[in-house]
């Protein structure tokens, strides 16, 4: 069980799994030990096109991984699915299960990040108990091409009112990452720029110099 306490350490580069990523010759749970190995600080399983049963061995395989590596395994939007796997937490959208529903379901041990768009959102989230935020896009990004892009100044914002460590997320690159210095953000959440990328170490160390720069530590 990891810490509340130390939740906002465990967010600073935050991979998100996506099998459309997957290279020939190589499984996405080949992937995230790469990944893991090289420094990723928490993990993700995000996989929207499985059924439930082949999403539950996968998603098993991928948490044996994490407690591998001693990193916080996070479920995608499935509340059920964190609690039969024994996930450390889930993440959960604006259109997804009510916060206080989540909590229901999973105790008030498990770690649950919100997505937030907003100030607004951001502050709901905080009152009804969330963890963390994620919030994005903010860059444009091939994953949510219907999502619009989260200024700068709305992510600043949302930084200094919210008291919940928060975490970029939306087409992050190592060099756009730089872009974020001074926004206050505790973490970068990343798809591609980890899993879509031939040398994952490599990729994984970038991200960490970039992050070194924006965020410090």
């Amino acid at each position: 069980m990891f810490s509340k306490n130390e939740i906002k350490s465990f967010l600073r580069l935050y991979a998100i799994t996506d099998s459309h990523w997957v290279l020939e010759k190589c499984t996405l749970q080949e992937q995230v030990e790469q990944a893991l190995s090289c420094g990723v600080t928490v993990l993700q399983y995000r996989e929207k096109n499985l059924s439930f049963d082949l999403m539950k061995r996968q998603a098993l395989d991928i948490k044996f991984l994490c407690r591998k590596y001693n990193v916080p395994f996070i479920v995608n939007d499935d509340p059920v699915l964190a609690k039969e796997l024994d996930a450390d937490g889930v993440h959960v959208g604006q259109d997804d299960m009510p916060l206080q529903e989540v909590r229901k379901i999973l105790g008030n041990e498990k770690i649950i990040g919100v997505s937030a768009h907003n100030v607004a959102e951001a502050l709901n989230a905080w009152k009804n108990g969330a963890d963390y935020l994620g919030c994005g896009a903010v860059f444009p990004t091939e994953s949510k091409k219907n999502v619009n892009v989260l200024s700068k100044n709305t992510l600043s914002e949302i930084c200094k009112n919210v008291p919940l460590p928060v975490v970029a997320i939306g087409g992050i690159s190592a060099e756009n990452l730089l872009e974020l210095k001074g926004t206050g953000i505790s973490g970068a959440a990343v798809i591609s720029a980890v899993f879509g990328q031939k040398d994952i170490k490599a990729a994984v160390e970038k991200l960490k110099n970039s992050l070194q720069e924006v965020i410090g530590r």
